[in-house]
């Protein structure tokens, strides 16, 4: 998130796409909300159900579904 605040947010999802983290939440809510920034609301809604799979939290559950449901707006 650091290097999309710098470089933008394609800048930093080059960086998310390029990690080998696929079971892990943060990943995939990180990327949610990059591709949310670059208007890419299908994709968004996609890394954020991945996460919300993976979560195992209330409170992160809560924000993801609240995330997604911001995308439906």
């Amino acid at each position: 998130m650091a290097v999309a605040e710098v470089e933008g947010s394609e800048a930093g999802l080059a960086i998310v796409d390029g990690l080998a983290l696929a079971d892990f939440h943060y990943l995939h809510s990180t990327r949610g909300e990059l591709l949310r920034r670059l208007g890419r609301t299908e994709e968004a809604r996609d890394a954020y159900g991945r996460a919300l799979a993976l979560v195992h939290d209330d409170a992160e559950r809560r924000l993801l579904e609240r995330r997604l449901a911001e995308l439906e707006d």
